[in-house]
Parts: structure tokens; C-alpha cells; sequence
């Protein structure tokens, strides 16, 4: 992608990377030429999409010395990376939002639709009470990152599990303000808004993928962690990414070289039902998080953070494109990679 003054999607990136930041993120991603304008008067929902995902890899980098680790190797090889998909992981209660926060995948239905994004699947992930969903841009699917949103059901853990969740999801903030309301009207309408409310929304828009409750009590998050690691996750790094994922062409070859350097590998890949999908991850990153403890006082603790992920995807022959489904299994292995950090 061009790194050009009228590069739409380096101009919105840089209100929130600066411009040495958003260099160093354009830098690292094999971004399709395409996904760009040089309109600058004007944003279409796949540049403020691919703007979006720039800022969010970026970060989530920032969050995990491992991936940072790995892409660092590969921009020092000459290569680049393909940015497969992002996750991350919602509460959902039986009934009502979490606080002023849409309850679940609609936090964040609410912003991918307006911004050309579809369920492409829906994914049950009984072993460990979730469902996942699949968000598939609609204009570039195949160089627009996909969304992996997951939403935990909180009903299934019992009763003594939901009063410790309510405590700790219950008064979500909502991040999204008249800027992003505003551009996601915009998009929703047209696809297509004015450069300037596009930058200001970019902003909020980015902090939804963050986390909007207070600091967990400790007893919370024990119980929480003891029903659920997923739960006890959202509790410390709340709708972050939970992982961004590199779209390579041998995920097994790429395990066994990172292995062999020491990297915290995961021990297996995960092939899907089909076999034309493969992946695996690096363990999460440790990371210090604060905690309420029983006096009321601050303590902190080094808890499981993001990870980095890999996958390959075959051709799917019945369509002759890249097969960019998810599936169930895969799914719930890698999620086990923030049970250890």
C-alpha cells in the first residue's frame, strides 16, 4: 500500500498511530492497494476498515513481546505480514447488557456491520460456553482482516458464577460517542463518509477494543477463573484483542522453526473438520493487571494477556477461493493458550 500523503487510510491511522507510528504499522503489513483512496475528501467503509485493523494490530503487538518478536524476524527477513483475523471475546448475560455496554457480539455488530461486515458463520463452543462469530467484509474478504467475536454465556456457569460476573461486567462503560455514532450512521446509509468525521470517529472506535470495567475484585476473578478462563480473561483485558492471527503458507514448518528457537509455541496444530484449515499460537503473554483486594487496597498480578496466532488456509475446491471459514475445534483449542501465561 502506498505510504503516500494521499493515502486515506495512512492519514486516518496517523490521528491515532502519529506518523512515525503509522510508517512503522504500514511497514509490517502486506495491505492490498486496493483497500485504499486517495479521495481525501471522502472514506469508504473498506479503507476505514483497513485503517481500523492497521491501529489494532498495531496494538496488540504493542501488548505482546512474542508477536512483536515474530514479526520483527520477518521484516528483517524482507517479508511482510498477511493479517488473517483478530478475536476477541464478550459477556453476554441471559438477560439485559452488561452496564451502558450492548450485551455480547452486539457491542461490536453495532460497528463492523456499518463498516461492509457480515456473519459469514456461527460457531458453538460448548466446551468452554461460548458462541463465536465470524465477521467476513463483504467488499475484500480475502484482504480485509475477518472478526472472531465471541460471547461468553454467563447462564451456564451457575448462579454463584453470575453474581461474581455482574459484579465485575455489570456497570460496563459504553466507549462509542456522537463521533462514532455519527460515522457508523454515515457508513450504515452509504458506505462512505467525509474524511473528517471518519477521523474523529477512528478514535472511539478503536476504544471499544479495550476494556470498560473497573479493576475485578480478587475474589471475583478466583471465582471466575476457578468455572472459567475465558471469563477470568475478559475480567483483566476486557474486549481487547484477544489474539491477531498471520495467514502463512506452512503453519506446520513455521511451528517447528519458531519451536526451535524457544518461542512459546503451542504443542499441536489444530487442522480443521475439513483439513483445509490449519493453525496454531504462541502462549500468551504474561502482563500485570490490578486487583481490589479483600481490605479494599490495590494489589497486582501477573495474569494470562494477548497471544499471537498462525494459520494457513487451502483452497476450498467446490469454489476455487481460499477457504476462510473457522471451525469449532480449532477455535477452542488455541483459546486454551491464555489458561498459561
Amino acid at each position: 500500500m502506498t505510504s503516500s500523503n494521499e493515502s486515506v487510510v495512512l492519514k486516518l491511522a496517523a490521528g491515532v498511530l502519529g506518523v512515525d507510528g503509522v510508517h512503522a504499522a504500514l511497514a509490517k503489513l502486506d495491505l492490498d492497494p486496493a483497500l485504499d483512496s486517495h479521495d481525501t475528501g471522502s472514506v469508504t467503509r473498506k479503507s476505514f476498515a483497513a485503517a481500523l485493523n492497521l491501529v489494532l494490530f498495531h496494538g496488540l503487538l504493542a501488548r505482546v513481546p512474542s508477536g512483536a518478536a515474530y514479526v520483527g524476524d520477518v521484516i528483517a527477513a524482507g517479508g511482510r505480514i498477511m493479517f488473517d483475523h483478530g478475536a476477541l471475546r464478550t459477556i453476554r448475560f441471559a438477560e439485559g447488557p452488561t452496564g451502558d455496554l450492548p450485551a455480547g457480539e452486539d457491542a461490536f455488530a453495532r460497528i463492523l456491520k456499518p463498516l461492509g461486515y457480515s456473519v459469514a458463520g456461527i460457531y458453538p463452543l460448548p466446551r468452554i460456553g461460548m458462541t463465536g462469530r465470524a465477521y467476513r467484509h463483504d467488499d475484500a474478504p480475502e484482504s480485509i482482516a475477518q472478526f472472531f467475536v465471541s460471547e461468553l454465556h454467563v447462564e451456564r456457569f451457575g448462579a454463584v458464577f453470575e453474581k461474581a460476573a455482574r459484579r465485575v461486567f455489570g456497570k460496563s462503560r459504553d466507549p462509542l460517542g456522537d463521533a462514532a455514532h455519527r460515522a457508523l450512521a454515515g457508513f450504515a446509509a452509504t458506505g462512505c463518509v467525509a474524511f473528517d468525521v471518519a477521523a474523529a470517529a477512528l478514535p472511539e472506535i478503536v476504544g471499544a477494543f479495550a476494556c470498560h470495567h473497573n479493576a475485578p475484585r480478587v475474589t471475583d476473578y478466583e471465582l471466575l477463573l476457578a468455572h472459567s478462563a475465558e471469563a477470568a480473561w475478559i475480567a483483566t483485558e476486557g474486549n481487547a484483542f484477544n489474539h491477531a492471527t498471520d495467514r502463512v503458507a506452512d503453519v506446520e514448518a513455521l511451528a517447528a522453526a519458531q519451536r526451535a528457537l524457544g518461542r512459546p509455541m503451542k504443542d499441536a496444530v489444530e487442522v480443521s473438520t475439513n483439513g483445509r484449515v490449519r493453525q496454531t499460537a504462541f502462549r500468551a503473554d504474561p502482563v500485570a493487571r490490578r486487583f481490589i483486594d479483600t481490605a479494599g487496597g490495590v494489589v497486582t498480578r501477573l495474569v494470562p494477556g494477548s497471544f499471537y496466532e498462525f494459520i494457513t488456509r487451502d483452497i476450498d475446491p467446490a469454489t476455487g477461493a481460499l477457504d476462510l471459514t473457522f471451525d469449532s475445534g480449532n477455535a477452542q483449542g488455541i483459546f486454551a493458550m491464555t489458561k498459561a501465561a
